[in-house]
């Protein structure tokens, strides 16, 4: 577990700030996935993230699936 937290953190700081958001929002995921989060999200809340990622997608903070799959490819030419 040491040597993959290890390759994590070597690895972060080579990321945009765009692609941490990204990779922030999969932990997240993961961590409610798995009931690692003790309480539920409010309506509220929810709404509240649902209405600052569709702002984000106005100011066009957002991938295609085009530039993903391209991405993708290029971390694994590279052995990310």
């Amino acid at each position: 577990m040491a040597t993959l937290d290890s390759e994590i953190q070597h690895y972060l700081p080579l990321l945009r700030k765009e692609e941490k958001k990204s990779i922030l929002s999969v932990i997240k995921s993961f961590v409610k996935l798995h009931g690692h989060e003790s309480e539920r999200v409010s309506i509220e809340q929810y709404n509240k993230e649902i209405d600052e990622a569709m702002a984000e997608i106005e100011r066009g903070e957002f991938y295609t699936h085009e530039e993903v799959v391209k991405m993708s490819k290029e971390w694994t030419k590279n052995g990310k």
